[in-house]
């Protein structure tokens, strides 16, 4: 069959459905209360800041998977005035590299 013997035992038990992998544990959720708690008493916190807090507190992650797990868990609370700032049309004004623009 290709398999290793404990695969199929495994599937024959009902342990495991073949197709589908075992989704680790994500090492976020124990901090997603504090994370939440320090983000309801200032929203304007600094991811960076918050990953030091919940690495002191023992988070083993990657300063990335903190962003993207605080996207996916909605924790930052909504703030009208940050929203309005995003979405607005920019102007990209065509400089030569090196040189330094100034505007009056």
């Amino acid at each position: 069959m290709g398999r290793d013997r404990k695969t199929i035992r495994a599937y024959l038990n009902g342990e495991r459905v073949p197709g589908y992998r075992r989704q680790s544990p994500d090492a976020f959720v124990p901090f997603l209360d504090y994370c939440r708690q320090r983000l309801a008493d200032d929203p304007h916190l600094w991811a960076s800041t918050l990953f030091d807090e919940v690495t002191a507190l023992g988070y083993a992650g990657a300063y990335s998977t903190v962003t993207r797990a605080m996207r996916r868990y909605q924790v930052r609370p909504h703030c009208e005035p940050c929203k309005t700032s995003t979405g607005r049309d920019v102007a990209v004004i065509a400089h030569p590299p090196g040189e330094e623009i100034q505007f009056d």
